[in-house]
C-alpha cells in the first residue's frame, strides 16, 4: 500500500514511519523542511505545509492511505483555528486524490467531558476529518510512554527534581498509559484490519494508574524514592503548568495543555480494537524502563533543551 504520513519528524511519526516501511508498505513523508529530516531507507520525501493548501496535491498524488498526526501544541492563542485549518486542508487534499483510508491518533476523553481546550480541538479536528471521501479510523490515546514523549519527560522530571510536590486534585484521576512501541502496533495493524475502517477506538496499556501511582512507580524505575505527593484543593492546573516548565525542560507553552488535560480521568471504555489488531500491551514498568534506557546525564541537567516532538494523546 501506498502511505503517506504527515507529522513524520515528530514522536510519534518517527516510530511509524520505519514501521510502515517493515510491514511492506511504500511510504512518502510530507514535511515542511526536507532538508531537515534524515528518513529511513526507501522513504520518499516530500515538501509540503498542511497550512498551505497549494502545496499539498502533489504529495497526495497516488496515495492509497494516509495518516494524520498533526496538533499544534505551541501554536499559542490561535492554535485551534490552526488546526481546524491544517485538518481541513488536508481532508480536501485526501478526498481530491482519491485516498482510500486516513488513520487518525487523537486523545482519550469522554465526549461529554468538560475537556481540555486542547483535547476539544482534537475532537473538532476528528470531526473536520470525517467529513472527507475517505474511510477514517480514529484511534484515541492517554499519555504515550517512550523517550521523546513531552508527557513522559514532565513525568521523568518531576521526580528526579522533587522530592515534594504539591498538586492539583487531579493527581487522583485514573489514567491508562500506553507504550509507544503499542501505539505503533495498532496505527500499522489497522491498515491490515477493513474492520476498523471508519471505526473510532481508544487504545491503551495494561494498567490503569492514578497520575500519584505514574509518579511514584516512575521514581522507583530510576531508582529513587516515590515522591511525596500532597494534592490540595486550591491549586488549579493552569498554576501548576506555570510551575512544572519552572522545574522542567518542558517549555511551559506545552507544558500547560498537557497539565490542563489531565483534569478528566482517561481511561479505554471500549476495547474492541483488540478483535481487529491484537497487540501483546507493554506493562507500564516496562514501558518505563525502555523509555529510561537511552537516557543521558545530560538530561537531567537543570534546563537541558531537551525534544518536544509532536505528541498526542495527553496533549495530545
Amino acid at each position: 500500500m501506498h502511505v503517506l504520513v504527515t507529522g513524520a519528524t515528530g514522536f510519534v511519526g518517527g516510530r511509524l514511519v520505519p514501521a510502515l516501511t517493515d510491514a511492506g508498505h511504500e511510504v512518502r513523508a510530507l514535511v515542511r523542511d526536507p532538508a531537515a529530516y534524515d528518513p529511513p531507507p526507501g522513504v520518499e520525501v516530500v515538501q509540503g505545509d498542511l497550512l498551505e493548501p497549494g502545496t499539498l496535491d502533489p504529495p497526495f498524488e497516488g496515495i492509497d492511505a494516509a495518516y494524520y498526526l498533526v496538533h499544534s501544541m505551541r501554536a499559542g492563542d490561535d492554535f485551534e483555528e490552526r488546526d481546524r485549518r491544517a485538518a481541513t486542508h488536508f481532508r480536501n487534499a485526501a478526498s481530491l486524490a482519491g485516498v482510500r483510508r486516513v488513520v487518525y491518533l487523537g486523545g482519550l476523553g469522554e465526549d461529554g467531558d468538560d475537556l481540555s481546550p486542547h483535547l476539544r480541538s482534537r475532537r473538532e479536528v476528528e470531526q473536520v476529518l470525517a467529513g472527507g471521501d475517505y474511510d477514517l479510523t480514529t484511534l484515541r490515546a492517554a499519555v504515550i510512554v517512550g523517550d521523546g514523549s513531552a508527557s513522559f519527560r514532565m513525568v521523568r522530571q518531576l521526580v528526579s527534581r522533587l522530592p515534594l510536590m504539591v498538586t492539583p486534585q487531579w493527581v487522583s484521576n485514573e489514567c491508562q498509559p500506553i507504550a509507544i512501541d503499542d501505539v505503533v502496533a495498532y496505527l500499522v495493524g489497522v491498515l491490515d484490519a477493513p474492520g476498523t475502517a471508519g471505526g473510532t477506538y481508544g487504545i491503551g496499556g495494561p494498567d490503569i494508574l492514578t497520575y500519584r501511582e505514574m509518579l511514584g512507580r516512575t521514581a522507583e524505575a530510576m531508582g529513587r524514592r516515590r515522591p511525596l505527593v500532597l494534592s490540595v484543593p486550591v491549586l488549579t492546573p493552569n498554576l501548576s503548568s506555570y510551575w512544572v516548565g519552572f522545574v522542567t525542560d518542558v517549555p511551559s507553552g506545552v507544558a500547560r495543555p498537557l497539565i490542563l488535560g489531565l483534569k478528566n480521568p482517561v481511561i479505554v471504555m471500549d476495547d474492541a480494537i483488540r478483535d481487529h489488531v491484537p497487540v501483546d500491551l507493554t506493562p507500564f514498568d516496562d514501558a518505563v524502563e525502555k523509555a529510561l534506557a537511552p537516557e543521558t546525564p545530560s538530561a537531567e541537567s537543570p534546563r537541558a533543551p531537551g525534544r518536544t516532538a509532536g505528541e498526542p494523546g495527553r496533549q495530545d
